[in-house]
């Protein structure tokens, strides 16, 4: 056994007493882990991307939110606290999903890298027609602050680096693979970064409305405006005065379409596309894969880029 495994195997037995303890019967997430391989836990399914991207063959990655949920709502079972307990390496992002904050806090504090630490997050109501604390609920959610960085690649870029460091101090022997991995990640991003920016640099409208407030970033980074439905929270259901005030802007803007994304239900899109005449389409915040597990961070961040030209009237 070497130096390395040795602490995730004490780890591991301590956590099966616990278990045990308990009066658990589920098994230890340990088990059966290749000892070859870095543990790695990720909160969710950007940071799932970009570790099994940086990580290549040498990491194996659990992804605590199953594909097709929608990821603020986490609720962690026994088995997954257990995985956060034995992991190498717990990737998340501090504010957004309270469960796994706790379980890091009570089992992995000197295991974790939060990628608050990395790139700091933006206000939610910074810049542009960002609205959500007209209502409230942005100063209620997160201190304020929006957690959806990943959609500017550059700061995506930015988390992998860090993230490639960190794994190359927990398997020193493979440090220059991760780099360079991180690298090629990076220019891959860099390239996505160059589409957006060419793609939504002439366009005849800059407004996007949008059912959850996820967008800061994108908007921030290509020149948009967001106007948001609900706050960072997206099963939050908006005030009818929020609605109607939504309404008002589409209709100064002239939108022609109103987004709603995958994991959350367009109701509240419809509504508003029907009562300004325009029509709806997905906008994906990419907080996790549909149910069907079809394409990739780069593949829907493209998807999305195709959307925001069409309804945006781009040249």
């Amino acid at each position: 056994m070497t130096a390395r495994t040795l602490p995730r195997a004490l780890t591991a037995a301590a956590t099966a007493l616990l278990v045990l303890a308990g009066g658990t019967a589920c098994s230890t997430a340990g088990a059966g882990a290749d000892p070859d391989r870095v543990d790695v836990v990720a909160a969710f399914y950007p940071l799932q991307y970009v570790a099994e991207r940086v990580g290549g063959g040498a990491v194996t990655v659990t992804n605590l939110a199953r594909p097709g949920a929608e990821p603020h709502d986490l609720e962690l079972n026994p088995r997954q606290v257990g995985q956060v307990s034995e992991a190498e390496l717990v990737f998340y992002l501090k504010g957004f999903q309270p469960a796994v904050d706790e379980a890091v806090a009570q089992n992995a504090a000197d295991r974790a890298l939060d990628v608050t630490t990395v790139v700091p997050l933006r206000d939610a109501a910074a810049g542009g027609h960002d609205h959500e604390g007209e209502d409230g609920h942005a100063e209620e959610e997160d201190g304020g602050k929006d957690p959806h960085l990943w959609l500017d690649p550059t700061r995506l870029a930015t988390v992998a680096d860090k993230l490639a460091e960190r794994l190359g101090a927990v398997d020193p022997d493979r440090a220059a693979d991760y780099t360079t991995r991180a690298r090629t990640l990076r220019g891959e991003l860099d390239k996505l970064d160059a589409e957006y920016t060419a793609g939504l640099k002439t366009c005849q409208r800059r407004e996007i409305v949008v059912s959850h407030a996820a967008f800061g970033y994108l908007a921030e980074r290509y020149r948009l405006e967001q106007i948001g439905l609900t706050g960072l929270t997206p099963d939050t259901e908006p005030a009818p005065q929020r609605l109607a005030e939504v309404a008002r802007e589409a209709r100064e803007h002239a939108a022609t379409t109103i987004f709603f994304e995958t994991l959350v239900s367009p109701k509240v899109a419809e509504t508003i596309a029907a009562e300004v005449g325009a029509k709806t389409a997905v906008l994906d915040p990419i907080e996790g894969l549909s149910a069907d597990g079809g394409g990739d961070y780069l593949s829907v961040m493209r998807a999305n880029l195709t959307t925001l030209r069409t309804a945006l009237g781009c040249s």
